[in-house]
């Protein structure tokens, strides 16, 4: 007698087995053992275990000169590429996250505590965008910074909501910004991007 086949769906199999969601305490954990090294490029996203994109010359000084324009403030301090723990589940590195001078060391930093995060990007533009802009925004991230090195522009969302953030401004070279917790920090776009790009020659 012919047996039927069983019909397997993806939907039935999502229904059997769910993913394992890591959490921010897992991952130190995994540091801890040894199951991750100390200074491995990776971040938690959503549960997941997430490679981090290398960091090119131009990101670096761009992060580096990010530093030293907010620590120019003695009212805050600049937390650089460290865990910014957003709920158990999402532990994200961003390049800069700026908190007050105040905030409490008990713990590590959150989105309550933050008043800034900034990303710089060139290979992973479209990932800080369109995954890790919502995702701060969902956290209540007051304001979030996305340079982007490829088009040499900034771009400062603001007014995070659970759809997303509702309000996206572009600043060029040439021009300047500011953030919301300092409306009196005026921040030159060149400052962020430094020396344009030379361009290639044959």
């Amino acid at each position: 007698m012919a047996v039927a086949a069983t019909d397997v769906t993806s939907e039935s199999l999502t229904a059997q087995f769910r993913p394992r969601l890591f959490t921010v305490d897992d991952i130190e954990g995994m540091v801890r053992s040894g199951i991750l090294h100390h200074g491995e490029r990776v971040e938690l996203i959503e549960g997941q275990i997430v490679e981090m994109h290398a960091m090119g010359t131009r990101h670096i000084w761009a992060v580096n000169r990010l530093c030293r324009i907010f620590n120019r403030r003695d009212d805050v301090q600049v937390s650089p590429q460290n865990t910014l723990e957003l709920h158990d589940h999402s532990g994200p590195e961003p390049d800069i996250v700026v908190l007050p001078v105040s905030v409490s060391e008990a713990h590590r930093p959150t989105a309550g505590d933050t008043l800034l995060v900034v990303e710089v990007a060139d290979t992973s533009l479209v990932y800080d965008r369109q995954t890790k802009g919502p995702l701060y925004a969902r956290a209540g991230v007051p304001e979030y910074w996305l340079v982007d090195l490829n088009d040499e522009r900034i771009e400062q969302y603001r007014e995070p909501s659970a759809a997303g953030y509702r309000a996206m401004h572009l600043f060029l070279r040439g021009e300047t910004l500011s953030p919301v917790f300092a409306p009196d920090l005026t921040v030159q776009v060149d400052d962020v991007l430094g020396p344009p790009a030379t361009p290639a020659t044959d």
